[in-house]
């Protein structure tokens, strides 16, 4: 299992746009891939739980992979993030 931090720094915070793209992204990895917020935790590869948590600018959410691809599916996720959000 891999799991990573990260602070959104979009000042929109997770809206539809990057959220269709992160489930877009996660779903390229077959490992399962959550995503949580303050001991909440959705489905990165379902857009209805990554909008359900409300990420807002200055939230830091937690992003872990587990299954055979979970070293790529980290990297890319924690990229991905980095660029986008």
């Amino acid at each position: 299992m891999k799991q990573f931090k990260y602070v959104i720094k979009d000042e929109q915070g997770i809206h539809a746009r990057p959220a269709g793209l992160l489930v877009k992204k996660a779903n390229e990895f077959s490992c399962k891939v959550t995503i949580g917020k303050d001991g909440k935790d959705a489905d990165a590869k379902r857009i209805f739980g990554i909008m359900g948590l409300a990420a807002k600018c200055g939230n830091e959410v937690t992003i872990t992979c587990d299954g055979e691809d979970e070293e790529a599916a980290a990297k890319g996720l924690e990229a991905f993030l980095k660029e986008n959000l």
